[in-house]
């Protein structure tokens, strides 16, 4: 954001701040419902509390909607904030949210809330918000609303336009319109610029596409954007085993839902059960960290435990302790890059379109490049350092080999969790790296007790 933009949006806030401290509702409302609903969004999470019951006042349940849709908070967040209002303002506001939003909304909320919200709110607002809740959470049900516009094949194209202008204002988008038969089921789609360019008495039948792409209620909600991303769609129809229009996704939602998976693939691959945010407190960073990093304790007194049995080799050898961090972070370096490779082609599917084998033989490749080259580069200067030439072959050996089966498990890994229906991103930096050092060190004090004779 530029230096100029930042000043106009402080003194848009400043002006609007001032309006409410002195309850001059005519000029907050003048500057506030001039604003874009991002930046009315921005201001409202600005303000405090007190300040924030204050704007109740000046705003109506519909237009508090339309912030109320663009708020990107923590989960708990929602109910505080709700929290704050009078509950029928509340409810009143949820229930003139788009159906998916609502949905999205209440599903943050306890099951007492809720019911509470429900009952109160216009009986046929809260329906259809019910007809959502029941799809399971992360799916194309969950995502998708009911506000779309939908025609049938034997109509022409005037008394389609007819309906259009009259359901529009409440539609989510307008630039598909789907056709379906007498019993609601899906056979066509039409755009909105075929319906404008065609002749009024056109039937829809002629100039509807038949071959429609359509997403199953159940179908996972990550299946859902890959799709939207590779057709290009702007909004997709979500159908029932029987092709029963059920509602649609739009690309709005879509977005939310590729930031939340990339985000939740981030977290997993820095071993969280969440991404923090800044504004999180030490306790609840700790307690989204703690997990994880008790798993890699774990794991790490296993590698430590293993050292313990080679003390023997190291009693005899000490130099080789010096090297041990550097076999131990090459390997898990060059592990953790195979496995963002691998991960991020799951995630965009590119890895569907490639032979598994192809993949692993090219890991492997790599594996036998980087670590030959490593391998020979730390022979020298163990030699140049130590003088000790078998030494130097010895650590190059064992970085060629950590790095070889390094790459290969950060590769693997992911692929067979993917194959066991597991979200690859589970197999994390922070875990891969833990294994490869527990593999790398077996490598390098296996060779080293093999040859102790050469060393000593």
């Amino acid at each position: 954001m530029s230096e100029n933009t930042k000043e106009l949006e402080r003194s848009a806030f400043e002006k609007l701040e001032a309006a409410l401290k002195n309850n001059d509702i005519d000029a907050f409302r003048s500057e506030f419902m001039d604003m874009h609903p991002y930046d009315q969004t921005q201001f409202f999470l600005k303000m405090d509390k007190d300040d924030r019951r204050e704007l109740y006042h000046f705003l109506s349940p519909d237009e508090m909607s339309e912030i109320f849709q663009n708020i990107e908070v923590e989960e708990e967040d929602y109910q505080d904030i709700l929290e704050e209002m009078n509950p029928k303002y509340a409810a009143d506001m949820i229930s003139s949210m788009y159906t998916d939003d609502a949905v999205d909304v209440l599903n943050e909320l306890d099951k007492d809330h809720v019911a509470s919200y429900l009952t109160i709110m216009d009986e046929e607002a809260a329906d259809e918000i019910k007809e959502l809740l029941h799809y399971e959470e992360y799916t194309a049900g969950s995502i998708m609303t009911t506000e779309f516009i939908s025609i049938a094949a034997n109509q022409t194209v005037r008394s389609a336009m007819y309906i259009l202008k009259k359901e529009a204002p409440n539609a989510e988008t307008i630039y598909y319109v789907y056709v379906v038969d007498d019993e609601k089921r899906l056979v066509g789609v039409i755009s909105l610029r075929d319906l404008i360019i065609s002749d009024d008495d056109t039937m829809i039948s002629e100039i509807m596409y038949t071959r429609v792409m359509a997403v199953s209620a159940a179908e996972d909600q990550e299946q859902v954007a890959k799709k939207m991303k590779d057709y290009d769609f702007l909004a997709v129809p979500v159908v029932d085993f029987q092709r029963h229009l059920l509602g649609i996704i739009t690309v709005d939602d879509i977005i939310d839902v590729l930031d939340e998976e990339a985000s939740d693939d981030y977290s997993k691959l820095a071993g969280v059960s969440d991404v923090d945010t800044l504004d999180k407190n030490p306790f609840s960073a700790a307690k989204k960290r703690l997990p994880w990093l008790i798993v890699l304790l774990f794991l790490g007194m296993f590698t430590a435990s293993l050292i313990g049995r080679f003390e023997e080799t190291l009693s005899k050898v000490a130099i080789l302790a010096v090297f041990i961090p550097l076999i131990g972070g090459m390997s898990g370096n060059t592990g953790t890059q195979a496995l963002a490779v691998v991960v991020r082609g799951i995630a965009t599917g590119d890895l569907e379109r490639e032979s598994k084998w192809k993949l692993l033989l090219r890991e492997l490749g790599t594996g036998l490049i980087t670590g030959t080259t490593c391998g020979i580069i730390v022979m020298l200067v163990v030699y140049l350092w130590q003088g000790e030439f078998f030494l130097g072959i010895l650590v190059g050996i064992s970085i060629l080999a950590s790095l070889i089966v390094a790459t290969l498990a950060g590769a693997l890994v992911p692929l067979l969790m993917h194959r066991l229906k597991i979200d690859p991103a589970v197999a994390s930096g922070p875990f891969i790296t833990t294994i490869n050092d527990i593999i790398s060190i077996l490598i390098y004090f296996g060779i080293a007790t093999a040859f102790m004779s050469k060393l000593t």
